[in-house]
């Protein structure tokens, strides 16, 4: 297949329009869509949530010539591009076996169905209400034409630290903290990745939220949350995304008519 064919596939699950509308409505800045493009013939894809040695080195070994990504694998400005440094030997291996690098950020963060709302679905499912009920949200903090980010909904009344025992399971991880442990906890706001800021506590407490899910807390934030009698509970990063784009990886995979494989970091998680 053409790298132009399978990022038409993965624009139709998460548009990147969704990432240009973000960072126009909330002032954010994101990199995006194709980010290499060798030009090779693709028969493989490696899907990774970053682009690290490991992945491009397994890229080489099995030979796909695509990698998808989640977090840009560039994201500010590049002015030097050097094999002696991380990014640019990266970048270079890439280049020299014709491996193209696709990139999916804040649209699959915001897309329905994405990151953001397959968090959200973990979190219910660890609560015990399970997945065959209505897992929507009751309110987004950062709406857009169609999904968002940022949710709050009701779970199944538990503990948070009955809640975190669960998220580990759900989630596949051993490394989630949680504050307020004896917190009862009957409505959740969550926010993928690191986007849980003071601007979260306060959507959390607008919408009468017990508890909020995120992961790379800042000190003050959490004790923001403390204050106002939240409980925190954060995930990895890289548990609160690998979810959600595996289940990205999963629709992409049924769509396209080559190999594809998932490249789980154990390290982490």
């Amino acid at each position: 297949m053409k790298l132009c064919e399978i990022y038409k596939i993965a624009d139709e699950i998460a548009p990147k329009k969704l990432s240009d509308e973000y960072c126009e409505k909330y002032g954010a800045y994101d990199n995006s869509g194709i980010i290499v493009n060798t030009g090779e013939e693709i028969e493989r894809i490696l899907f990774s949530l970053d682009l690290t040695d490991k992945v491009v080195e397994r890229a080489i070994l099995t030979g796909a010539k695509l990698i998808v990504t989640h977090h840009p694998a560039i994201y500010g400005k590049i002015s030097c591009l050097s094999v002696f440094d991380n990014l640019g030997s990266k970048l270079t291996k890439c280049i020299q076996n014709g491996i193209s690098v696709l990139s999916m950020h804040l649209n699959l963060d915001c897309a329905k169905g994405g990151i953001d709302e397959c968090l959200a679905d973990g979190v219910k499912i660890a609560s015990g209400i399970g997945n065959t009920l209505d897992l929507g949200a009751s309110a987004i903090m950062h709406e857009l034409s169609v999904g968002g980010y940022g949710r709050v909904y009701g779970v199944k009344t538990t503990s948070a630290e009955a809640l975190k025992n669960e998220l580990n399971k759900v989630f596949k991880t051993q490394r989630t903290l949680v504050y307020k442990e004896d917190k009862k906890i009957e409505r959740i706001a969550s926010f993928c990745g690191s986007g849980c800021d003071e601007k979260g506590i306060a959507f959390a407490l607008k919408n009468g939220a017990d508890a909020v899910v995120s992961s790379d807390f800042k000190h003050h934030v959490i004790a923001l949350a403390l204050e106002n009698d939240l409980a925190v509970i954060s995930l990895t990063h890289y548990a609160s995304e690998r979810y959600g784009f595996e289940k990205y990886y999963e629709k992409i995979s049924r769509q396209v008519e080559i190999p594809c494989e998932f490249f789980k970091d154990e390290t982490l998680l």
